[in-house]
């Protein structure tokens, strides 16, 4: 399993994320509040300026401080899809 950097010290595992996005729509605000009346919000960014939300395939949300494109980089980085543990074959 291959971690993320999410910024300030967070970590998530990149086999887990769905989708990374930008939080100025109104549907992912929505997303953000229905996250927070079911529990299933984790604020990341430390109480700074949110730039990212990613959504897991556990039902979780997750606000970032650090840009969608920034962490879509880290995941292209660190994952690669179909080898198990993220580092491709030699």
């Amino acid at each position: 399993m291959k971690l993320v950097n999410i910024g300030f010290g967070s970590a998530v595992a990149a086999g887990r994320i769905l989708a990374v996005v930008s939080p100025e729509s109104a549907p992912i605000k929505r997303v953000i509040q229905e996250a927070r009346d079911r529990s299933m919000l984790i604020d990341a960014s430390y109480g700074r300026r949110t730039r990212a939300v990613l959504l897991m395939d556990t039902d979780h949300v997750i606000l970032s401080a650090i840009g969608p494109e920034t962490i879509a980089g880290r995941i292209d980085e660190k994952y690669t899809p179909g080898e198990p543990d993220g580092e491709e074959e030699t």
